[in-house]
């Protein structure tokens, strides 16, 4: 075997998985736009079929672990938890799920090698993140979870990028904390999950409404921290 010939293998493979992927995420948005199923309904069904099932916690955390191949929403997927589980044991499931379904679109976007933002001169607000990513990124991640910036790009722009799988997991698990509390205890607060208009538990989904706020003005306090320390450099 040449010395090029494990190189050019490893980069079919690669893109064999890429084309896989793209393949399997639209034929999933293709399907559910003939069955005009979205992600509420989507959610509906699959409380439907979980709910009272012995096997409901290692169904949902299967489903969320694939989440990020098929681009189905976090905080869709994150409020049924809260529904179908509780305040308390939805929460300990979410953050079980959601960390590594993080790390299954990290690992992803690392093992295809897709880093193609190294511009340095770059001025876009994802080039600036990626900036932030490698010169900081453990921070970085916090913030950006904080934010609410969308869950899975965060994700695929961090393996990108191959920040420290170490940085990115801690980073998510802390900065994602105050807004899965939020979805979980918002989707504990309900009733009922048929896609109408629910009946909430006011005051677990005041306490919801807290957490998504604590968690913007923590961010905001951690960004001004961050622009006073490069200003100080």
């Amino acid at each position: 075997m040449t010395a090029t010939a494990a190189p050019n293998r490893g980069r079919r493979q690669r893109l064999l998985v890429a084309a896989a992927w793209i393949v399997l995420a639209g034929a999933v948005i293709i399907w559910a736009l003939a069955e005009g199923l979205g992600p509420a309904e989507a959610a509906t069904r699959l409380v439907d079929a979980i709910q009272g099932s012995a096997w409901g916690p290692l169904a949902y955390v299967a489903v969320y672990l694939a989440r990020p191949l098929i681009l189905f929403s976090a905080a869709v997927l994150t409020v049924a938890g809260g529904f179908l589980f509780g305040a308390a044991a939805g929460l300990v499931i979410v953050l079980l799920a959601s960390n590594g379904s993080a790390m299954v679109a990290y690992g992803l976007a690392r093992w295809l090698g897709a880093e193609t933002l190294a511009d340095p001169e770059a001025t876009g607000l994802l080039a600036r993140w990626t900036r932030r990513l490698r010169a900081r990124s453990f921070e970085t991640i916090i913030v950006m979870r904080l934010l609410y910036l969308p869950y899975d790009l965060v994700s695929y722009l961090a393996g990108a990028v191959r920040i420290h799988p170490v940085a990115f997991l801690t980073g998510t698990a802390l900065g994602s904390a105050p807004a899965t509390v939020a979805f979980v205890l918002f989707g504990a607060s309900l009733e009922s999950f048929d896609g109408g208009v629910p009946a909430i538990d006011a005051p677990i989904l005041i306490a919801s409404g807290v957490m998504l706020v604590a968690g913007l003005a923590l961010a905001r306090v951690l960004r001004r921290r961050e622009d006073a320390s490069d200003a100080t450099r």
